[in-house]
């Protein structure tokens, strides 16, 4: 117990310098997607090896990839004691539209109790409060528990190496939990963390009719038009009920049990706070399921564009020769996103119409994750927010994915633990990106008491 407060003293006393470093690391622009940052990527990827080996970390290295490098460090000196893998990205969205920022989108501008720059919330603040959570650990002795990192530089864009990088060193990467860094909590003084995220399986539809654009007039009402057949073929990917229609669709979704539902349902929410995000005006969905356990607890099925013909100013009457439309599914745990093409492509078999040439493309896809609400590491996580925000923390599942949960979960056999503090209204991925000041050193805390907490939690 000394050794947490005399942690949590040094990070009191820090925060200044803490505040000096967040700058400094908000300041590189290392966005992932564009070829001309690749030396800023290398340059925050080094930046963050340098601040491992300053609070004691071994091993430490930039792995190269095909892509943008993986950071790794370790410290394995606390035996019989949990070893944690954390897990966090370093690379950030592009800024457009630029002229819709305030302040310039690196220059880590404070205003008031917030600091605007990309890459503020998602995730830099979350990251670097574990480093310095880590670095107070480190003035008091030994670290309590065996820590190792794996910062990626290529989330951003879908993480197309990870996968492959944990497949081929699993015994470098072995643990009993991952800290997951990038989370949120579901406001400024309250605390929740995310038990369940949803997958994804992205697709694109091409239908083809005549070989040619041609005259409406002419030939209008003689042969397929492939945007009323898209049309249709998409207006019947739902029923009545807005269930998913897509054969074997729901066989491995989970149904919610009563107790969950209760939990889910303690979440603080009303519709108007709904429609004030969205403005929107009103609700739908699955019939049977409330706005969180839609959003959180069931798959979904959306279109994310449709094109085709003329969609200039004025008028072209044309009947086009192919229309196309991009779809995206959410998937929760135990739907297999590989297996989830399948059942389109007997949909599609199915409901295209003689007349028309169709194709399917994929274009990406995770799995989703559940983690475990009663497991030990989970019971210290919630103990630490507590501690730190004064509140019982709210468990809360997330309709949003980050496929290396999945991903961990299949080839490490672990769970991981969300523990974050970005906010729904950090704008992250658009202009004004923040995070709030107070939480993050708030988090600081937390992660103090998260990692001393697991060196005396019973397994």
């Amino acid at each position: 117990m000394e050794s947490i407060e005399a942690a949590l003293t040094y990070a009191r006393n820090k925060r200044e310098e803490h505040l000096a470093d967040y700058k400094a690391l908000l300041t590189i622009p290392s966005i992932s997607t564009l070829p001309e940052h690749r030396e800023d990527v290398l340059r925050t990827a080094q930046w963050l090896a340098d601040h491992l080996k300053r609070f004691g970390m071994q091993q430490v290295k930039c792995i190269p990839t095909a892509g943008h490098p993986i950071v790794y460090g370790e410290w394995l000196k606390a035996p019989g004691k949990p070893v944690v893998l954390v897990y966090g990205h370093y690379d950030v969205q592009p800024v457009d539209p630029i002229e819709e920022w305030e302040s310039e989108p690196f220059s880590a501008e404070v205003r008031g109790n917030y600091i605007y720059a990309r890459g503020a919330s998602d995730m830099k603040g979350q990251l670097l409060a574990q480093l310095k959570a880590m670095e107070s650990l480190s003035t008091h002795g030994d670290f309590p528990v065996n820590v190792k990192y794996l910062l990626e530089g290529e989330e951003e864009i879908g993480s197309p190496h990870l996968s492959g990088f944990i497949e081929t060193h699993k015994e470098l990467l072995a643990c009993d939990i991952v800290l997951n860094c990038d989370a949120g909590i579901h406001a400024p003084d309250g605390p929740s963390i995310v038990y369940a995220l949803r997958g994804l399986a992205y697709f694109e539809v091409e239908v083809q009719g005549p070989a040619k654009d041609l005259h409406s007039g002419m030939f209008g009402g003689s042969i397929r038009n492939p945007i009323h057949v898209l049309c249709e073929v998409i207006a019947g990917m739902h029923d009545a009920e807005g269930r998913v229609t897509l054969p074997g669709f729901y066989n491995a979704v989970r149904p919610l049990d009563e107790e969950e539902r209760r939990e889910l349902a303690r979440f603080p929410y009303s519709n108007q706070e709904w429609f004030n995000l969205t403005g929107a005006s009103g609700l739908y969905g699955e019939s049977g399921y409330s706005t969180l356990e839609r959003v959180g607890a069931r798959p979904t099925l959306e279109i994310n564009g449709i094109w085709g013909g003329f969609t200039g100013t004025g008028a072209k009457t044309v009947l086009p020769a192919r229309a196309s439309a991009k779809l995206s599914m959410r998937l929760v745990a135990d739907q297999k996103p590989e297996s989830i093409r399948g059942m389109l492509q007997r949909y599609l078999e199915e409901h295209m119409p003689a007349g028309v040439q169709w194709s399917l493309q994929e274009h990406s896809h995770g799995p989703g994750a559940i983690m475990n609400r009663n497991s030990p590491y989970m019971k210290t996580a919630l103990a630490a927010l507590k501690a730190t925000f004064g509140v019982d923390p709210i468990f809360r599942r997330e309709g949003g994915s980050v496929p290396v949960v999945g991903i961990m979960q299949e080839l490490l056999g672990v769970d991981s633990i969300m523990l974050g503090f970005a906010l729904p209204d950090d704008g992250i991925h658009g202009p004004n990106e923040r995070q709030y000041l107070p939480n993050f050193f708030k988090g600081i805390e937390t992660y103090i008491r998260f990692m001393a907490g697991l060196a005396s939690m019973q397994q």
